[in-house]
Order: C-alpha cells, then structure tokens, then sequence
C-alpha cells in the first residue's frame, strides 16, 4: 500500500479515537524533557515531531535526529546499518536482562546468531509451536470463564497467558512453578533498573553508572534462574528419535549454516531470556491494547467475534483476516517498541544532513505510525486500512522493525496474538468497568499506566 493509499482508506463510520498523552509544549526546557523521558518517553514529543520529516537538535556536543520519511528510515536500517549501532544507554538498560542475545548482540557475533536461530522462526517451524498456544489460551479461557462473575484485570490475564505460552513454546512445561519468579524479575526490571538515567545517555560505556551497579546484581540472580530453567528442561530428556518438540531442541540443534558452530551454554541462556522476555512481555501488551480497544468499540469487537466464531474454534490463522488486521491496526497505535535508537559509528548524510560519528539517530514507530503526512486519520483506530490487499510502506509501519535486524520472532508473535485474540473475543463479550482513559507510557515497551477493570460475559 502506497502512502498516500495509506491515507485514503474510506471510513464508514465515525472511527474510535483511543486516548493518548498530551504532546508536549515547545517550550518544554532541556532538563524538564530529560526528567520527563524516565517516567514517559512518548510525553516527551511535541506536535512538530508528528509533521515534519527530520528534526534536529543538539545536546551535550552531539545532534540527534527524529527521522519520519521512510527513504531516511530505509538509509539508516537497511541501505548503511552497519554505520549504526546500539546507543550507549540502550545497551546498559537491555543487556542485564538479555545478555548477548541476538536483540542486543553486535556484527559478527550478531550475524551468527541471526544465522544459527532462523530455522526455529521459519513458518513451518512456528506451525509445531500452535498445540502449545492453543492449549495455554484455553486454559486462560476456562480460568477466565471462573472468574467472569466479577470484575477482571486483563492485563494480568494477558501477562499469565503469554507466560505460560512462552514457557510452553521454549520447553515443553507449564509455568505454574516458575512463573510468580519470572514475573518478579520482570517487575523489579522494569519498576528499578530499566528507566534510563542522565548517566546512562552521557557515560560511555566503559564508566559504570550507579544503575549498571545495581544492573550487574541483578543479572547475577537472572542468569542462575534462566540456568534452573534449563536444566530442568535437559532434566526431562528428549527422544533422539523424535522431532524437535519445543524451541529449546530447535535451538540446542540449531547450528551456524556457514561454521557450523552451535550456540554454547551462555550463548543459550541468553537467547531463552531473550526469547522469553521478549515475546512474552511484547505480546502480552499487544493484546491488552487490543482488548482495550475492542472494549471501546463495540462493533468492531462484534465483527472480530462473528469472525471468530465462525470457525468453531478452530485455529485456522488463514482465515482470522479480520483479527490480524485488529492486531495490525493495533501495533500501529501502540507499537510494543516504540523507539529504535542507534549510534552513528561514522560520518554519514541523510536527508541532506550531515551526520556525525557519536550523532544519534531516532525511528520512532509511536511517532511514524500516527505521523500526519503518512496517514489517513493517524490517531483513529480503523482496522479497515489493513484490509486493502496491499501492505503499507514497510519503511513507514514498523511494529517489528525493518531490514536485517527485524525481529526474529515476528511471525511467531503474530500468530499466538491472532490466535489468542480470536479465541478470547469468541468466549466473551467484553466491557469496561471505568470511565478513566488508559493512557500508554513509552519505557522500553508501551505500557498502560494502570490496569483497569473489566466486565467478561460468556458469549
């Protein structure tokens, strides 16, 4: 779909307008922004972020650019990425949690793992993955059908979901033991150490921060959870015989096509944590925005479920278009990662710009996909753009990224939400029980500032 097809979708109907945070004033000073970006990122950008193609601006000797044309996107992720690389502050928030994984990892270690993981993320490996998704979706539904008498946190049901999805999905066993922990470290993660500090953005990285103290604490205690895991997974055998069962076999098998190498028992660690986290925690908000959003517009929950229950139940992704565009339009409005940082390694020129190494570079998908000049209605929840046969620009919807490092995990996050989504809006009606607008906060993923209440009625 073209850009300017993208903002000729016809509307039918008054479309939703779902809330978000107010923009913020041009005269928000220097010190006030950066106070600002700890508590919300998205808060931080002012109306001209949403209008004009590149913005510039100066801090501490180095420029930053904002980049909303997708041929300066296109530049920076796929034609010259091998100039940019994570920032500094990005890799002292990830790297406790993710290690060297294939999300935070860097050139040549980068390239072998992106090689070694991709036979476990091709379709046909993802399709031996849905018993898993399946089975742990209807499991949140039964539970979700005891406690429909009263009031229900979704959100949490979400996180429980994906939880026992990613556990399912990476070793063949539920999450019931483990799961209360690994929550725990996502939390003290993300309530303590994943706000990024002054130091974490003017430090290099060489300099610990007061957070990166506390930062290596924590990865101590992570790494030796995410080994308890694994070792119970070896624990429990595999038959030689047998085709891989899970992502853990796929990945233990899995080999560098041009080396040969397999991944060592620290390199896998890292990649259960990256696979783990990211997916799980990604996806569970995914689909708590998009029940917030069908909660708010009832007759595009009702098309989803009359889609839904069409099949009987059955998990049929192929014919779930609807759902996936619900989904899609979803990601559009409340992209799980909202910002993309790299650091410039050396010169560079976009957009007529001069760049210099150290410069920061910015994509924004929360800014790209409501950006006024890129689409019809930015800020309304319509569905129906995605269903024109035509995808949008890909350098202008980016909910996984682009070019060689878009998200592995892409095609598997989409059919456990479309999957999950159908089923869910099959069972039940569902309703808010508060007038308060939820309101996303950008740290690291987009988060809803509170979890509010909702009403289920078995449909």
């Amino acid at each position: 779909m073209s850009i300017a097809e993208a903002r000729d979708i016809p509307i039918l109907r008054q479309p939703l307008m779902p809330p978000s945070p107010p923009r913020a004033s041009p005269d928000m000073g220097l010190f006030e922004r950066m106070a600002a970006m700890r508590k919300n990122a998205i808060a931080t950008w002012g109306q001209r972020s949403y209008e004009e193609d590149v913005i510039k601006v100066g801090f501490l000797g180095r420029s930053t650019f904002i980049l909303n044309t997708p041929d300066s996107i296109r530049h920076v992720l796929v034609d010259n990425y091998e100039n940019y690389s994570r920032t500094p502050a990005a890799v002292r928030v990830l790297k406790p949690m993710l290690g060297d994984g294939v999300l935070t990892a860097e050139g040549r270690n980068w390239k072998h793992q992106r090689r070694t993981l991709a036979p476990a993320f091709t379709p046909r490996a993802v399709d031996t993955l849905v018993p898993h998704m399946v089975a742990a979706t209807d499991a949140t539904i039964a539970k979700l059908h005891a406690a429909s008498t009263g009031p229900v946190d979704l959100r949490e049901a979400m996180q429980r979901m994906t939880l026992e999805i990613a556990g399912r999905t990476m070793f063949s066993f539920g999450m019931d033991r483990h799961g209360a922990a690994l929550r725990d470290f996502v939390m003290e993660y993300g309530t303590r150490l994943a706000r990024p500090h002054v130091l974490d953005m003017v430090l290099p990285l060489g300099w610990p921060s007061p957070q990166d103290i506390s930062r290596r604490f924590f990865r101590k205690r992570w790494t030796r959870f995410v080994a308890m895991l694994m070792a119970e997974r070896r624990a429990a055998g595999k038959n030689a015989d047998a085709p891989p069962r899970d992502l853990f076999d796929l990945m233990g098998a899995a080999r560098d096509p041009e080396t040969g190498a397999a991944f060592s028992d620290e390199q896998l660690g890292d990649e259960v944590a990256t696979m783990i986290l990211a997916g799980h925690e990604t996806t569970a908000t995914a689909l708590f925005w998009a029940l917030y959003l069908l909660a708010l517009d009832p007759a595009t929950q009702e098309e989803l479920a009359s889609e839904a229950m069409a099949g009987n139940g059955a998990a049929q992704i192929e014919r779930l278009k609807f759902t996936r565009a619900v989904i899609d339009e979803t990601m559009r409005l409340y992209p799980p990662v909202f910002l993309i940082a790299r650091g410039a390694n050396g010169p560079d020129v976009i957009a007529g710009l001069r760049v210099r190494k150290n410069d920061i570079v910015l994509v924004s998908p929360w800014l790209l996909h409501r950006h006024e000049k890129l689409w019809r209605d930015p800020n309304a929840f319509i569905p129906a753009r995605f269903m024109q046969g035509n995808p949008p620009d890909r350098f202008a919807y980016l909910p996984f990224g682009v070019g060689a490092r878009i998200c592995i995990g892409a095609h598997f996050a989409l059919v456990e939400a479309t999957l999950a989504l159908a089923k869910i809006v099959g069972a039940f009606r569902v309703e808010l029980l508060e007038q308060e607008p939820v309101l996303p906060v950008g740290v690291v993923t987009t988060q809803p500032d509170r979890s509010p209440m909702f009403r289920i009625t078995p449909r």
